[in-house]
């Protein structure tokens, strides 16, 4: 029997903020109890940053460099694959709540269409539930319906409440003017489990016996850094962990070129108690949305769908909170793409409360999902199923063989709507772009342009902040590095037509075996 299939995404969480993975502040009850019912796997990342890119990768399974959406607005080519499209031809309605950050392919509809002045539509082939486009406006109705004096302009819903921010806090400590019933998460749960209770007892829907599906898609603990009571005072920013960074701003520039001009966009708080207090309060945060992410999970053990459901949850990127004194998602630093991944499949043979090292991806929620369900990703996927992870007997070994020993991230820092980042850094705008190669031993940064490689040693060099490229005796690690990043790019291109040809007997297609192949021959150990 094909499972009811559950997809949450957490927005900009990262994957040390967890209760499970060993945090010393962070609360996340409802997270723990999903991993000690499932599995849980340590090594997750997303392939780019920000949003729209990340979450096209997780949607349609393909590396930034083959389904091109190079930032929010980005469209999302019309042809491309994508998960809702793959479940309804399984026999699926996939439902949206929340959003996808999706921008649509421009071929596909009228010069003057009013979807081209907005750049967060839902992606095609979702049912809508409820969606939160970028102006927020089925929430800001319900507030209003509730009795929130809502303002005017949609952004200044998240102006601080007109409190007095006690001694010891610091400036995103202030609440906000809604409570903690009536944040966007606590919306999203409420419409979901509405909607699911109406579809079981609906006819020729899941009552039925047809599965249903859902993509519950949270905003927090996305910015603004700033969360209703109790959570706001949830964590004290003298007990937050010290920042991973080098002395000072300058210091971290320093570094790379590219650094010097983040560090100009989305610095960290200069002031040490505004950046604790940011670090409490994205804490808090997190602890919002994992009650609301229970207060789902508890109506869907009520609705007596827990047996037959399909659970992942994960997220489209990370947040630097002030690590090398930036925040938001940039670059190439793992705080800004290693984020958690769990999945609950009453199926899975493998035990619950599993806990897997290996390096996987977002590319590869897409086959999982469609695997567990009946159905095959497309030949041209860059991910590859976890199933063979969720089946894994418990003494085996970690990996299957041929897992990747590596993973591949990607950053497009392009601005078609202006010039100014060519001109800080001196590039054309399609050398705006950063390709990743890291394994357990380092990370290789390759740039497009001029602007110079990185290479960091991760087990002496853990944080990140000793660039060792230029350092002759690395300089075999440096080449190794960078060419087993060319070859995995090379292998990866776009391969959707070139396996077939025209022949006299009729055309041929033989196909590629499946990813993921093993990154180097001797492994990244």
């Amino acid at each position: 029997m094909r499972p009811n299939v559950c997809l949450i995404t957490l927005d900009q969480f990262r994957a040390d903020c967890l209760g499970a993975a060993g945090h010393p502040l962070v609360r996340t009850p409802t997270l723990d109890r999903l991993a000690a019912d499932g599995v849980r796997f340590t090594h997750h990342f997303s392939n780019c940053a920000p949003c729209a890119p990340g979450r096209a990768s997780l949607l349609t399974g393909l590396w930034q460099m083959n389904h091109r959406v190079t930032d929010n607005g980005a469209p999302l080519a019309d042809h491309l694959p994508t998960l809702p499209a793959a479940l309804r031809s399984l026999g699926y309605r996939p439902t949206l709540f929340g959003y996808t950050d999706t921008t649509y392919d421009p071929a596909t509809l009228a010069p003057r269409a009013p979807e081209l002045t907005a750049w967060e539509q839902p992606m095609r082939g979702f049912d809508i539930g409820v969606h939160l486009d970028d102006l927020v406006g089925p929430w800001l109705e319900w507030l209003a319906e509730e009795g929130v004096d809502v303002p005017e302009h949609y952004f200044d819903i998240y102006d601080p409440a007109p409190v007095e921010v006690p001694p010891g806090r610091g400036a995103t400590w202030a609440p906000p003017v809604y409570d903690a019933d009536h944040t966007e998460s606590a919306f999203i749960t409420r419409n979901a489990l509405d909607w699911l209770g109406r579809t079981l007892a609906s006819d020729g829907g899941a009552a039925d016996g047809a599965p249903w599906c859902a993509h519950l898609s949270y905003l927090r603990p996305h910015p603004p850094y700033v969360v209703p009571a109790p959570y706001n005072d949830l964590f004290d920013p003298a007990d937050v962990p010290e920042p991973v960074r080098r002395a000072d701003p300058a210091a971290e520039a320093e570094l790379h070129p590219f650094l010097a001009g983040a560090l100009g966009v989305v610095p960290s708080p200069p002031d040490r108690l505004d950046q604790d207090q940011l670090r409490a309060t994205y804490y808090g945060m997190i602890a919002e949305v994992d009650h609301q992410l229970g207060v789902f999970l508890d109506g869907l053990d009520a609705l007596g769908q827990r047996d037959d459901t399909l659970v992942i949850v994960t997220s489209d990127h990370g947040e630097q909170l002030g690590d090398h004194w930036l925040v938001e998602k940039l670059g190439f630093f793992d705080q800004s793409y290693r984020i958690p991944l769990i999945v609950r499949w009453p199926g899975m043979a493998g035990g619950a409360g599993r806990v897997v090292d290996a390096f996987t991806e977002n590319v590869d929620v897409v086959p999982t999902i469609l695997d567990v369900c009946g159905g095959k990703a497309p030949e041209f996927c860059d991910g590859a199923s976890l199933r063979p992870f969720l089946d894994g007997d418990l003494a085996g070994p970690s990996t299957p063989e041929g897992w990747r020993d590596a993973v591949h991230t990607e950053y497009d820092f392009r601005m078609p709507t202006t010039t100014a980042i060519e001109a800080v850094y001196g590039l054309r705008q399609d050398q705006c772009a950063v390709s990743v190669l890291r394994d357990r031993r380092g990370k290789y940064v390759q740039f497009a342009g001029d602007l110079p490689p990185l290479f960091f040693d991760l087990e002496d060099d853990p944080g990140e902040l000793v660039d060792r490229a230029s350092d002759p005796t690395r300089t075999a690690d440096v080449l190794d590095y960078a060419q087993r990043l060319l070859r995995l790019r090379m292998e990866h291109t776009d391969p959707r037509l070139a396996n077939h040809r025209a022949t006299p007997g009729g055309p041929v297609h033989r196909a590629d075996p499946p990813r993921p192949g093993p990154v180097t021959a001797a492994g990244g150990a």
